[in-house]
């Protein structure tokens, strides 16, 4: 069963998910960066080129014919789908195909809407027995201990 991670109290979801992208490569994990539509793509696209001042973090589009071979991936459709490890959501509605990842990230700014849209998607997961687990990155260590709450909305 997928295993659901959100990462809370952020001041950029695409920075923090760029972030996260790093730490997958690190670890030799596969990413796909799910966006909201062509614009965010390539604001995503662009960011990740940039993120890191010595580096870039590899990746490209869904459909480019080394997705097989990239370890991250950022689009706004799944057709093809090059891989099921790990989803990170940047939309604000739950994935359709998210359960056929092993691992599901859901990032949450400050922003009140975006709680709140987040919330509902909490609870659609939890309904559904999910294991889930919330990282609050806006605490002073910057850490983000995690906190394993009860399937609750």
């Amino acid at each position: 069963m997928t295993r659901i991670d959100f990462y809370t109290n952020v001041d950029s979801r695409e920075r923090t998910a760029c972030t996260i992208a790093a730490k997958a490569l690190e670890r030799g994990v596969r990413l796909f960066v799910l966006t909201a539509d062509e614009t965010q793509s390539e604001r995503v696209d662009r960011l990740m080129w940039t993120f890191a001042q010595l580096s870039f973090l590899p990746h490209v589009r869904a459909a480019h014919p080394l997705a097989a071979q990239t370890p991250v991936i950022v689009d706004h459709a799944f057709d093809p789908l090059p891989h099921d490890q790990v989803l990170l959501n940047l939309t604000d509605t739950t994935p359709s195909v998210f359960s056929r990842f092993e691992r599901l990230v859901e990032i949450v700014s400050l922003d009140p809407d975006d709680r709140q849209r987040a919330r509902g998607r909490w609870r659609f997961y939890a309904e559904r027995g999910y294991a889930m687990a919330s990282h609050d990155l806006g605490k002073p260590d910057r850490g983000g201990a995690a906190t394993d709450r009860p399937a609750q909305g």
